[in-house]
């Protein structure tokens, strides 16, 4: 492996290589983005180097005054731009917002109802996931594959038969918004909590173009902040419950599932949530614009996009049936051979099928369009995935036009400053 030296090297060079990469690719993947200049520029400061446990002015370590005052101000502009009551910006991941919610509202043995893994729901909600960890009795709702959502008559019956402590909406399929507003009335007869994973839509509904869950019945939203929120890897929770409530939920962050938390990526966090205050509407709209019309492209190239009936996606998401195409995996290997960067994924009917081996993608659309991209570069990528899956060309080929095309897109945009997008910034000078 050669001398230390040598070792830190080739690691500073892999993430070179990296950045060149993806530089050179169309970068599909739904629960990934790219951060502003000025967000970026958090997770070098000195927050990355320090420890904060608890809440403002409760620590247990000295020197967080000023860690104090910017999660503050982090939790402020969350409750701003989200119209919450409540918001923790300490959880260091999606699925760690989860667990402290988790923990937060039940207790081992208690009945919650969640999205079906086959509908698009997240691992965190399986038995197999955080939901299992805790000991919960998980039901799925039905799923209805024509309209790619949750069934509400069926999702009422579950709801009325099993009486959950805590009701789950959320996917990682999320093309449609959740049947919050149908459920109102099945919620208060029988008590229960109403919580919705935002993952994969915090940006869109903090744009105002998906659903507001908080307006729609949830007391508790959670959501990653690396997605269509185009932030740091890091976490949020939101609250519009009773303070009581709000308190287990935070105890359930820290100490349940919490130590430090990350402060140079809340600091990021923070950043970003001014950005989205500012560009988030813009940002939002233009999602959703283009993945309509690259679903809209891709369908009339042949390829079988799911939720036509609904137009196919109100999110960032686009989800296909390439089964008679050679598989998710066969079809989303090859195209990263070309250059075009998304996921293989199970989709509804997979039932018994391996992950490894579904009948689907998913195309997300959230970087694409922060670079700039548009209605006429969703034709292109349509182009290039049509060609490369079913056209006599080589790889090198559609790899060389993706590259081509990803090359007029250099720089960051829907934020303060401007930055090219996959520089690698060069720290070790010297070295």
């Amino acid at each position: 492996m050669g001398n230390p030296r040598e070792s830190a090297l080739k690691i500073r060079d892999m993430a070179r290589r990296h950045n060149r990469l993806f530089g050179d690719s169309i970068p599909l993947i739904a629960s990934e983005n790219i951060m502003s200049p000025l967000a970026m520029e958090m997770l070098l400061t000195d927050f990355g180097s320090r420890y904060a446990e608890g809440l403002p002015h409760q620590r247990y370590y000295q020197g967080n005054q000023i860690v104090d005052e910017m999660e503050e101000y982090a939790t402020e502009l969350l409750r701003r731009l989200f119209g919450s009551r409540f918001a923790d910006p300490r959880p260091i991941s999606g699925t760690v917002a989860n667990m402290g919610v988790i923990y937060g509202l039940t207790k081992v043995g208690d009945p919650i109802t969640v999205p079906d893994l086959s509908g698009g729901g997240h691992i965190s909600a399986a038995k197999f996931g955080a939901v299992g960890f805790r000991g919960l009795d998980a039901s799925p709702y039905p799923f209805d594959p024509d309209t790619m959502s949750i069934d509400p008559d069926g999702a009422r019956k579950l709801i009325l038969e099993k009486k959950p402590k805590v009701a789950l909406f959320g996917q990682s399929v999320f093309l449609f918004p959740a049947p919050l507003k149908e459920l109102s009335d099945t919620f208060q007869e029988v008590g229960c909590r109403v919580w919705y994973d935002a993952a994969h839509v915090l940006g869109l509904i903090a744009g105002g173009k998906f659903q507001d869950p908080l307006r729609e019945g949830a007391e508790i939203v959670s959501g990653s902040t690396h997605k269509t929120f185009p932030g740091p890897q890091h976490g949020v929770v939101l609250g519009q419950s009773d303070e009581t409530v709000w308190k287990h939920v935070q105890r359930g962050l820290f100490p349940g599932v919490l130590s430090n938390h990350h402060l140079n990526t809340m600091a990021a966090l923070a950043v970003t949530t001014a950005e989205e205050m500012e560009f988030g509407r813009k940002y939002a709209s233009d999602i959703v614009d283009n993945a309509q019309a690259l679903a809209e492209e891709l369908h009339s190239l042949g390829f079988r996009v799911l939720g036509e009936k609904r137009g196919f996606t109100e999110s960032h998401t686009i989800a296909a049936d390439v089964s008679e195409m050679g598989g998710g995996k066969e079809v989303a290997e090859k195209l990263e051979r070309c250059g075009i960067i998304l996921n293989k994924n199970l989709l509804p009917g997979d039932q018994g099928k391996k992950s490894q081996d579904p009948s689907g993608i998913r195309i997300g659309v959230q970087e694409i369009t922060r670079l700039g991209m548009g209605k006429s570069e969703m034709k292109e990528i349509a182009s290039l995935i049509h060609r490369a899956i079913t056209k006599n060309v080589t790889d090198r080929e559609i790899s060389e036009s993706a590259a081509g095309l990803k090359r007029q897109f250099p720089e960051v945009r829907y934020c303060f400053g401007k930055l090219h997008a996959y520089e690698y910034p060069e720290f070790a000078k010297g070295i």
